[in-house]
């Protein structure tokens, strides 16, 4: 009688580790779907700052050798991600291709470009503010007083691209926070059924002489291994989502690199063994500090 109830006991207290790795799993595949969504479009936004293009016009008298020359220094800077020269017929091709009034043009001057050459750039997306171009334009004109004379960016598309995507980073941080608190509600009670099946166990270590740090330590090291393979079940769920929607989207894989796996796997590591190792916590120091007979 005694080995049947000990082997129902042993086997509830398997479902309620299982249900309590369960539970932190489908929470943290829920807050993975969060940040994986803010980590694609912080990779959409850079890549949208990064397609921002700056002008720069030259004097009248500087030859296209040295405007080249300017290029290939330009390519040397921290803050310029790619630079190339724009001939005068490669600037009229541009043109043609985006005025109605360009074959007037091209007639008036006989089918000539009357674009001079000029270098265009992408800055790097940290430098893509209104601020920061306009720090890196006086730095072009403090290093080429005598031969830029003009560095053109469109200041109404970079206000767009940084406020667009700021206010669905809000989205995404509000969204986050809210199914963080969730999580941690849901873990908690799920955590306090599990250790519920033990609470005479933990009252009889108690009342035979056991340090209150002696009986949690089994516990909070479990905690800490629940709340890693929580981590590891939840992250191949979004795996597995991950690769389902890369065959219906095409760029996907382009957006996430390894890096940005390993970061949401610590991520999700990091969520899991804290909301589990507190939550275990909590609900420890509420039976240890509960009397026996409040225990039934």
């Amino acid at each position: 009688m005694a080995k049947d109830i000990e082997k129902y006991g042993r086997r509830g207290l398997q479902t309620g580790y299982f249900s309590v790795i369960v539970g932190i799993s489908l929470v943290l595949f829920m807050l993975g779907l969060v940040l994986g969504s803010y980590f694609g479009l912080e990779h959409l936004q850079k890549a949208a700052k990064e397609n921002i293009e700056v002008d720069l016009f030259f004097n009248p008298d500087l030859n296209e050798s040295d405007i080249k020359l300017i290029e290939q220094e330009l390519k040397g800077w921290e803050e310029v991600k790619s630079a190339w020269f724009v001939s005068p017929e490669r600037a009229l091709e541009v043109f043609q291709s985006d005025s109605e009034a360009a074959n007037e043009i091209k007639d008036i001057y006989n089918g000539a470009s009357p674009f001079p050459p000029s270098v265009a750039f992408n800055p790097k997306s940290e430098h893509v503010s209104k601020q920061g171009l306009e720090k890196l334009r006086q730095k072009i004109l403090a290093a080429y007083p005598k031969q830029v004379d003009e560095v053109n960016f469109d200041e109404n598309r970079i206000k767009q691209v940084n406020l667009g995507f700021l206010q669905w980073i809000y989205l995404f941080v509000a969204i986050g926070l809210l199914l963080t608190i969730i999580a941690f509600a849901m873990i908690n009670n799920t955590i306090r059924l599990a250790l519920y099946a033990k609470r005479f166990t933990i009252k009889t270590m108690q009342l035979v002489g056991a340090k209150s740090g002696f009986i949690r330590k089994p516990f909070l090291l479990n905690a800490l291994l629940q709340g890693f393979l929580s981590a590891i079940i939840g992250m191949a769920l979004l795996m597995g989502v991950f690769y389902i929607l890369k065959s219906y989207m095409a760029g996907l894989e382009n957006t996430y690199s390894l890096e940005t796996f390993l970061m949401l796997f610590g991520a999700l590591v990091v969520l899991g063994i804290v909301i589990s190792f507190f939550s275990t916590m909590f609900a420890l120091n509420k039976y240890l500090r509960k009397r026996l007979d409040a225990l039934y």
